[in-house]
């Protein structure tokens, strides 16, 4: 006696695929932006390997020691795409998640100091307010948020304005870096489109 299947001709390979299609469906956004293969198709991108044709963001993590102290980034890393960014698809004069999804979180290991505001070691949220002149940097106490929908200044630990630096070549995917600069002194920089924008920071 035979016992047939309803799919018989479905092979293990092609349920694998089916069920790996329904799991991917059932992720959350921020699941999603943290799957290895996204992490590295925003970097290829970066890099000039890949033209960018991927709608969604993924979630990356950017270190950087500077003297004593790790900086840790995390960030969603949205793509051009075409679109009009500054003034488009984000806005002016709006506090901005800096990313995408979950507000962008930085840690610093030891005591840092931004524009002469000590900040504790921990983990907060980077924000910005994006103008066609000027930026504001913001960092804030609440990094565990959706964009800005519980931003509240008041949890604001400092704010600094800087100009907008201009670049020659289109940065594809949102994109940040952790440097030294000097004695005692390290940035952290936000590039995308064709902006880049400086944060400085001061550490024992």
């Amino acid at each position: 006696m035979g016992i047939w299947s309803c799919g018989g001709n479905t092979s293990n390979s092609e349920n694998e695929t089916q069920s790996t299609d329904v799991q991917t469906a059932e992720m959350s956004t921020l699941d999603k932006e943290h799957r290895l293969e996204m992490v590295s198709y925003a970097d290829s991108v970066n890099r000039g390997l890949l033209v960018d044709t991927v709608t969604g963001s993924a979630r990356l993590e950017v270190e950087g020691q500077v003297g004593n102290t790790l900086v840790t980034i995390n960030h969603g890393s949205p793509g051009v795409r075409g679109r009009v960014i500054w003034n488009g698809l984000v806005s002016y004069d709006q506090v901005w998640v800096s990313g995408s999804h979950w507000a962008t979180a930085v840690t610093f290991s030891h005591d840092v100091t931004v524009n002469g505001v000590d900040i504790p070691a921990g983990i907060y949220a980077l924000f910005t307010i994006p103008g066609r002149e000027e930026w504001t940097w913001i960092i804030n106490t609440n990094y565990d948020q959706h964009l800005a929908e519980e931003y509240t200044e008041s949890e604001d630990l400092v704010r600094l304005n800087v100009k907008p630096i201009a670049l020659e070549n289109t940065v594809q995917r949102l994109n940040y870096e952790v440097m030294e600069t000097g004695n005692r002194s390290g940035i952290i920089a936000l590039s995308w489109d064709k902006i880049r924008i400086e944060l400085p920071f001061q550490f024992e």
